[in-house]
């Protein structure tokens, strides 16, 4: 009955817990290969809606009519700094609201997990019309307060800290762009409201440890001055965990994978510098222990000159 949400975060960062955090792909973040220039800060307002109704118990898909849709509410502030050219600095705050439309269980709300990101482009090189960069991001995402991990799929989030390294490369050809990144998510132990539990085995303790996370990401589309258009497969692999028992409810230390498509675009007014239109739609394919979610989100983003004004990479 786990659910998958828009990312994180992330994702995306978001990501970062998958299957349970926004996965964001807005305005300049830690998976696009768009950097904020020297002295320049991005502040984003988004909103987003997610919501599955069958969802993969271990890899046998099947859908709990006890709860209906289960749905998630998004709303995120994003703010990207460019400390130089080639470095930048971001944040994500990410309020989520969840709810099921049958059944007993009450949805939860709240601030969820506070995302910080150092994202470093150490190489570019030209040719012609063509251009091959490379990044490097870390990552830290930390729970804003003790919100209820064990009360999985209406709890906001898995109450982990999560540290991050994800290695970009990205080549545009004319308008033509085609990236590719791999991140590796290391996921402190958490803390449950009980003195025991039941994995695979029984566990006499209320700490609970959890498995790492892989996640690779591939895009690909159109990229000039004002529009950005992209065609997105994301994939993400718990290194560990177990499986949801029949007819069980979720725990925060489950496998969690999941392959999700979708689209993304980006748009930079012409009248109005600064102020971009963002959108996305995404769509899991496969899963376990996830639900089968559709996710949308739009936002709008603005760049202020807090300095000298340098040039748009």
């Amino acid at each position: 009955m786990l659910k998958t949400l828009l990312p994180k975060v992330l994702l995306n960062l978001l990501f970062l817990c998958m299957g349970l955090k926004p996965i964001i792909s807005l305005a300049q973040t830690e998976t696009d290969a768009l950097m904020m220039p020297q002295n320049k800060l991005c502040i984003a307002g988004l909103a987003g809606y997610s919501s599955w109704t069958n969802y993969w118990e271990g890899t046998f898909k099947r859908e709990n009519a006890n709860m209906g849709a289960v749905s998630t509410n998004i709303t995120m502030l994003m703010f990207n700094y460019g400390i130089k050219n080639n470095l930048n600095f971001i944040v994500n705050v990410p309020y989520l609201q969840t709810k099921a439309s049958k059944g007993t269980l009450a949805g939860m709300q709240g601030v969820q997990d506070l995302g910080f990101f150092i994202k470093y482009k150490p190489f570019e090189a030209t040719s012609g019309n063509s251009l091959l960069s490379l990044y490097v991001v870390g990552g830290l995402s930390v729970p804003s307060h003790q919100y209820n991990i064990d009360l999985l799929p209406m709890s906001i989030g898995l109450g982990s800290r999560v540290a991050s390294v994800r290695f970009l490369g990205d080549f545009q050809s004319g308008k033509f762009t085609a990236s590719v990144s791999g991140a590796y998510l290391h996921r402190s132990n958490v803390t449950i409201d009980r003195t025991a539990y039941f994995t695979d085995h029984q566990i006499n303790s209320s700490e609970v440890q959890m498995p790492d996370a892989g996640n690779f990401q591939v895009r690909s589309g159109y990229r000039d001055k004002h529009l950005i258009a992209e065609a997105i497969a994301d994939n993400m692999t718990t290194l560990g965990g177990f499986d949801i028992r029949k007819n069980d409810m979720p725990f925060v230390s489950n496998r969690m994978n999941s392959t999700r498509v979708g689209l993304e675009a980006k748009y930079y007014l012409k009248k109005i510098s600064g102020l971009g239109i963002h959108g996305n739609y995404f769509r899991t394919v496969q899963g376990r222990n996830v639900g089968k979610a559709t996710s949308f989100m739009a936002g709008v983003s603005y760049i202020l000159n807090t300095g000298s004004t340098s040039k748009m990479d």
